[in-house]
């Protein structure tokens, strides 16, 4: 586990060298972004120095324990400059982990005249964030064979590695496609006339589907500008489908992939029956109908979570619907989080299957994904996933109405933490609230469930069991 130890020092040495350009926009040699770059650095290389050089006894199960505990300390040592500046350690450590698990829940408020160092910091920890979700869900979840992330490997590396001959070149195609995306998206929305600071915080948490503002009002902000809402809907998209998907050039074939294909026809379909109702019960006209339900429920199911307006107003239903839609997530090996599209699929395949063989017991029925069978293991995996995912909801959301919170509150929290989308439903955390009234209790809940939503809840297992072992 020495191992471990020294890339968790690594990685918070790395966060403190990052800081230095919040500091640079700040200009304070003295402010809280200078300070923690130094305490932070330092910190994380002495851990990297005790720990060099120790590989011993190291397995693959140990991979999941050095994924997580790498989430924790960057987000430990991202809310230390937020700690400097004068937050509380409950509101700096959720911020923190809000941004690098790319949830986009958010405690600050007034963002509109706060400093530009910390706005860029809260941007750079959901664009780091994003590129850590990839790495995880393309070589991490797949080797530990949990969720059904399995499937995607066989799926994706087959391919993939004739393409990169090493998993350095994988991950640096990863990141090129990653950056070109967010570099245009950042001149999309400098054509639409958002400025050049503005364009380049939004798309960073754009393209990571993360769902962090410059402005209370969210891309609110922009209602004046339409087009820029657009850019908003095609680049969270974007981070939605899996990396994979374009390295493979698939991106010229739309419908080659089975996931992706599902995927955005039923997305399609919930954006124009939301924008059907918002016509027929609050007399949008047909265009602005349109927008509205692109954008919030893009934003929603890809698990961004910008807003453009309070959709609470918009009756029981689209906000039930919303409810819902806030746990399916994007794709496999994407920036966004919740169930995820494959499981959705392979989930009600596997349905289907179970309802044909109860009307003919005899009939084989074999579950196909991809085009490829789906072996019993997976299967059982995939299902387990979904079970344990809707029972740490459970319990979540159990846990926050103990500590007091309302029901709209309390089921919505969970669902928003699990899911890693940002805002609920209610008048206290709905896309017009804020988190920033909760007691502290529930935000170290909150915390903990955004934690165990990035890691694939599941996968709390793996670390359980190699603990033991």
């Amino acid at each position: 586990m020495q191992l471990v130890v020294f890339i968790n020092g690594v990685v918070i040495a790395a966060m403190g060298l990052l800081m230095l350009a919040p500091a640079a926009i700040d200009g304070r040699p003295d402010g809280p972004f200078a300070q923690a770059a130094f305490l932070v650095t330092v910190l994380g290389a002495i851990l990297a120095a005790a720990a060099r050089g120790g590989r011993a006894g190291f397995r693959a199960q140990h991979a999941f324990v050095m994924t997580a505990s790498a989430w924790a300390s960057a987000a430990a040592a991202g809310a230390a400059p937020m700690i400097l500046g004068g937050l509380s350690v409950t509101d700096a450590v959720f911020e923190a982990m809000s941004g690098l698990t790319t949830t986009g829940s958010t405690v600050i408020s007034g963002l509109d005249g706060q400093p530009r160092g910390l706005l860029a910091w809260r941007s750079m920890l959901q664009w780091l964030g994003g590129v850590g979700i990839i790495v995880m869900g393309i070589a991490v979840l797949p080797m530990l064979r949990v969720g059904g992330m399995q499937l995607f490997r066989a799926e994706s590396s087959d391919k993939a590695e004739k393409l990169f001959a090493s998993a350095g070149r994988f991950a640096a195609g990863t990141a090129v496609v990653y950056v070109l995306l967010t570099l245009a998206c950042m001149v999309a929305y400098e054509l639409c006339g958002m400025g050049d600071f503005e364009a380049l915080m939004h798309a960073m948490t754009t393209v990571s589907t993360g769902g962090f503002s410059t402005h209370d009002a969210s891309l609110g902000h922009y209602n004046d500008t339409p087009s820029i809402q657009w850019v908003a809907v095609a680049f969270m998209l974007s981070g939605s489908l899996p990396f994979v998907w374009y390295l493979r050039g698939w991106a010229r074939h739309v419908f080659a992939s089975e996931q992706v294909r599902v995927y955005l026809l039923s997305l399609g379909a919930i954006v124009l029956a939301v924008a059907v109702w918002l016509v027929v019960e609050r007399a949008e006209a047909p265009l602005d109908a349109l927008r509205l339900a692109a954008f919030n429920v893009v934003s929603l199911v890809t698990t961004t979570g910008f807003a453009n307006t309070d959709y609470m107003l918009w009756g029981p239903a689209p906000m039930a619907a919303f409810l819902i839609i806030t746990c399916f997530g994007g794709c496999t090996g994407s920036t966004s989080g919740g169930l995820k599209s494959m499981r959705i699929i392979i989930a009600a395949k596997a349905l289907f299957a179970a309802v044909r063989r109860v009307h003919s017991p005899n009939s084989v029925q074999v579950v196909r994904f991809e085009g490829r069978r789906v072996d019993e293991g997976a299967l059982n995996s995939v299902i387990a996933f979904c079970l344990f995912f809707l029972l740490t909801f459970f319990l979540l959301a159990m846990a926050l109405g103990m500590i007091g919170l309302d029901m709209a509150t309390a089921v919505s929290g969970a669902a928003t933490a699990l899911a890693n989308v940002g805002p609920g439903i209610g008048d206290v955390i709905g896309p017009a609230g804020s988190f920033a009234s909760l007691p502290a209790a529930a935000k170290w809940l909150l915390t903990a469930g955004m934690l165990l939503g990035r890691l694939e809840v599941m996968t709390v297992l793996v670390l359980l069991r190699t603990m033991r072992a």
